[in-house]
């Protein structure tokens, strides 16, 4: 299968919001129709530095999604790339395009001069799991929240 990575734009908004509605369903979440008008907003706004890139099949079809963001941080001069979202359609997932998605935000981060991408995942997503042991690194924190 052939893939490519693209940067999402205005056009891509009803195969977007599929997809990004598969990855809220995934992790059971639910978020209100403002979250995510918001949401596709800021992805698309040159002014926030947050983007959003998806995996095209040869068909041209959307079949996963990443977004990410920069930001400065404490322990380095340079900014952070994280990793908020990723996401890959079910019927396409073992071909590859998770990676290909997240090696675009690596790329993404070294153009940047960034000195990591990192992301969180759930402790149980096994199958994503096994695409970060290889592509990354596990790392000793543990994330707490109020």
């Amino acid at each position: 299968m052939s893939i490519s990575i693209n940067s999402l734009g205005p056009q891509d908004y009803q195969e977007w919001v599929v997809l990004w509605q598969g990855y809220l369903n995934f992790y059971q979440l639910r978020l209100s129709d403002e979250v995510t008008a918001k949401t596709w907003e800021r992805l698309n706004d040159p002014l926030i530095d947050m983007h959003g890139i998806c995996a095209r099949t040869e068909t041209t079809e959307i079949v996963g999604i990443a977004h990410f963001l920069f930001h400065p941080v404490t322990w380095s001069l340079s900014d952070r790339c994280y990793l908020e979202d990723l996401f890959v359609a079910e019927t396409s997932r073992g071909a590859g395009i998770g990676t290909a998605l997240i090696e675009a935000v690596y790329q993404a981060g070294r153009q940047r001069n960034a000195d990591q991408v990192y992301w969180l995942t759930a402790q149980d997503n096994a199958a994503a799991r096994r695409l970060y042991d290889r592509v990354g690194q596990l790392t000793p924190f543990i994330k707490y929240r109020n």
